[in-house]
Order: structure tokens, then C-alpha cells, then sequence
């Protein structure tokens, strides 16, 4: 089924985010998938060697396929002022937002076929009232997640070649994860998983592992009750309702090799026992994909990398991954 090309958002301007966008579209221009920026026309001019002869405005996505070949298409949305490479700024925070917000009403009207967002920072955004603890969370608002498909989206993924992990809580500090492990956010996020496994990446008969929090997923209590009175319960729930869910599985003995054979998904606690593995693994294959929202989204694994911004130096891979890995979801949903 022929479908429309995807949004890229910009991202923030003064990351790598015009620059590794360059880049992708060379990599991709022969090729495909067709995409449209979201964004600063000038940004993406002033990030390519060839400047703006690369970059071609449009007034609708529809003109994407028909541009990409030869030209980046962008639905110029122009910065307030100049940004520079590598100094962020909250000035710029406002179109960041817009873009993003732009980016999801075309998905959520088809007029494209989904979403990839090149990287955000937040610093500058919470200095300019961004009431979100990032892009996951502020997708999940602005797609009305929580109304679509019974279990309540959105749920990060981080998948890479060989391994797959979702998070029940994301951008919060670490301090805070223990009181906020409850059953019924680690039963949706199971339900969720299990549910893009088979949507998304075409596994028919989903296996999840759900990581314990504590050290020896708690050590039958001595090292923490989090596992006998939260995710033990959670885990039973799962299989309940059909899931095919172990656990909880000690993280540090989760993701070796062997292990990673038993499960086509793990489910962790917090931000960094998901993200950590899969960066090891392959930080360059990594993507970013948003769970239980009515759109496709995908972003790379990595951030905004102000510090070698501007200097020709990013690359582009992960991008490239998460472009990729959209277009794929997106054939298997109009399947």
C-alpha cells in the first residue's frame, strides 16, 4: 500500500540535528524513505557543504517524493532570530515546540505516514516553561495516548539489532523510581510491549522478561522488597492476560548473549537499565521507538551533542536506523 513520506523534525537547531539530517538524506536520497523536514529552511542550509542548493522548500508534504531525489524538502517554519552551532539557547525553544507540535498533526491526519524526531535538549526548554520531562511524554499529550488502544501509551523502546527494551518509568530521578513501581504501570507496559512486538515488528507469539529493580532482583527480600510485593504481582498479571512474561530477571545477568535468545523484549524499571544495554550493544544501530501512541514515531538513541555541533563531525547512523525502522512499522501497520 503506497503511503505518505514521513515528518523529520529538526530538532534543536543548535545540535547535530541539521547536520546528521543532511547527511541521512544523502545516504538515503537514491533510496528512500522519502521524508519532510519540519523546520528552519536556513538551518539545513547552513549544516550542508552544498548550503541551500540541497534544500528545497515546500508547501505541503504530498511534494516530498517527488523533491527527494535531488533536494531535502523542508516545510519552512523560520527561527525568531539566528542560533548558533553548539550554544543553545530558550530562545529557540519555542519553535522547537512548534515544530513538534506541526510534525504530529500531520501524522495524525495522514498526511504523512509518521514521525522522526532528530534530537531535542531539555535544559533549554524547561528554561523557556516546557512543562514536559521530554519528547516521550510530550508525544503521549499531544496524541491523547492514554485514549488509544486500551493500554495507556506512551511507552519508550530502545531497540537495536539483537535486543529491545522498554521502560516503566523514563525521564525521572533515580531516587524516585522505588515509589514509583506500582503493579498496574508495569502490567501496562508489558501490554504495551507485547502488543508492538506483534504490531509492529511482526512477532507473532511475543516473550517479555521484566527486569527486577534491585541488586539479585532483591534476593528473596534481603535486598529490597520492590520485587516480591510490585513486580512479582505485575508479572502473574501478565501471564493472566495472555502474555508470554519471565521474571523478575536479576538485571545484570539480563542481557548477555544466551539470555537475550529467551525473550524478544526485556522490561525495565528506569531510564539507564534500559538505555545502558542497548548502547552497548550497538550505539550507532540504536533507535528510540514510542509505543502505544495512534502514530508511528522513532528518533535516534542519542542527544544534541552541542559540543561538536557545527564541526562536520556527527554521524548519522542513528538517524538513518530510526528512519528505517519508522518506514518498516509503518509497512507492517498498513499490512
Amino acid at each position: 500500500m503506497k503511503h505518505g513520506p514521513l515528518a523529520l523534525t529538526l530538532g534543536d537547531p543548535a545540535g547535530i540535528g541539521p547536520e546528521i539530517i543532511v547527511k541521512a538524506w544523502s545516504q538515503l536520497k537514491d533510496s528512500g524513505p522519502p521524508f519532510v523536514v519540519v523546520g528552519d529552511y536556513q538551518s539545513l542550509a547552513s549544516a550542508s557543504v552544498a548550503g541551500a542548493g540541497i534544500v528545497q522548500r515546500v508547501t505541503a508534504p504530498d511534494q516530498a517524493a517527488r523533491v527527494f531525489a535531488s533536494a531535502i524538502p523542508v516545510l519552512d517554519m523560520p527561527l525568531k532570530a539566528p542560533v548558533v552551532a553548539g550554544q543553545p539557547t530558550p530562545a529557540a525553544a519555542p519553535s522547537v515546540v512548534q515544530w513538534i507540535e506541526t510534525a504530529v498533526g500531520l501524522a495524525l491526519s495522514g498526511a504523512v505516514s509518521g514521525l522522526v524526531t532528530a534530537p531535542i535538549a531539555k535544559a533549554p526548554l524547561y528554561e523557556a516553561g516546557f512543562k514536559f520531562p521530554g519528547h516521550t511524554e510530550f508525544l503521549g499529550e499531544l496524541t491523547e495516548a492514554e485514549k488509544y488502544d486500551g493500554a495507556r501509551g506512551p511507552v519508550m523502546m530502545l531497540a537495536a539489532p539483537g535486543l529491545r527494551t522498554t521502560l516503566v518509568t523514563v525521564h525521572e530521578p533515580i531516587h524516585r523510581v522505588p515509589s514509583l513501581l506500582t503493579v498496574e504501570k508495569i502490567v501496562n507496559a508489558g501490554l504495551i510491549t507485547a502488543q508492538a512486538l506483534r504490531r509492529d515488528f511482526g512477532i507473532a507469539q511475543p516473550r517479555v522478561a521484566v527486569a527486577g529493580l534491585n541488586p539479585h532482583a532483591g534476593e528473596g527480600g534481603g535486598i529490597g522488597r520492590e520485587e516480591h510485593d510490585i513486580i512479582e504481582p505485575a508479572v502473574r498479571a501478565l501471564r493472566d492476560l495472555g502474555v508470554a512474561a519471565t521474571g523478575p530477571h536479576p538485571a545484570d545477568s539480563l542481557f548477555p548473549a544466551e539470555m537475550r535468545e529467551r525473550y524478544d523484549a526485556a522490561v525495565c524499571m528506569y531510564h539507564d537499565q534500559a538505555l545502558i544495554p542497548v548502547k552497548m550493544l550497538d550505539i550507532w544501530s540504536g533507535v528510540n521507538v514510542t509505543l502505544g501512541l495512534p502514530i508511528v514515531r522513532t528518533s535516534p538513541d542519542h542527544g544534541t551533542a552541542f559540543d561538536i555541533a557545527g564541526r562536520g563531525l556527527a554521524r548519522a547512523d542513528s538517524l538513518v536506523a530510526a528512519i528505517r525502522v519508522a518506514e518498516e512499522i509503518v509497512g507492517r501497520r498498513n499490512a
